[in-house]
């Protein structure tokens, strides 16, 4: 069984450690703990996990967050990964820091990443895990916020959170995304 994870962010030295690539930074450290790397391929960064007899492709999109189902879409196709088999995992604003979400459809919620892979596969129906990351941002300042660094306290979390959510991705494949909804969603 084959699955696409799919961490969105951006591309380029300027964004690595903000709160907006937290999708890359999750399947980064989770590439780094199988001893697997990433290689650019078309729309991508692409690597390969096995887990539990299932095969785990991680991509992240190289098109840009507001692009990202673009990428999703031709991986899905030339991997032949159905939609139930897609997990996305992006910032979340409307939850704290470290808190996770998972959900297995539901809106955009003015997140620019979705809302493309949305209208790329014309569908709201798909596994999506949002990572919080705070709202500590003045008002009109959300964008300087989220392609922000994280402050000294979250980068000293931050590896906990990530491993958690590396925990549920597992999960998500290994036992179905109801039970996994129930476990992580109450504890984070």
């Amino acid at each position: 069984m084959k699955f696409l994870i799919a961490g969105l962010g951006n591309i380029g030295a300027e964004y690595d450690n903000t709160r907006h690539n937290i999708g890359f930074e999750v399947l980064n450290t989770f590439a780094r703990s199988e001893g697997v790397f990433f290689s650019t391929q078309r729309l991508a960064m692409v690597t390969e996990v096995k887990f539990k007899g299932r095969t785990l492709l991680l991509v992240k999109p190289t098109t840009y967050m507001n692009l990202s189902g673009k990428a999703i879409n031709y991986w899905m196709q030339a991997e032949k990964i159905t939609k139930q088999n897609l997990l996305v995992i992006t910032d979340d604003i409307a939850l704290p820091f470290g808190a996770l979400r998972m959900r297995g459809s539901g809106s955009d919620g003015g997140h620019n990443g979705l809302k493309d892979i949305q209208q790329t596969l014309a569908t709201t129906d798909y596994a999506r895990l949002r990572f919080g990351v705070g709202n500590n941002f003045a008002r009109g300042r959300q964008v300087e916020y989220v392609l922000g660094a994280w402050d000294a306290e979250q980068a000293n979390e931050l590896p906990i959170k990530i491993n958690r959510a590396i925990d549920a991705i597992k999960s998500f494949v290994a036992i179905g995304i109801s039970q996994t909804m129930t476990q992580y969603n109450k504890n984070s």
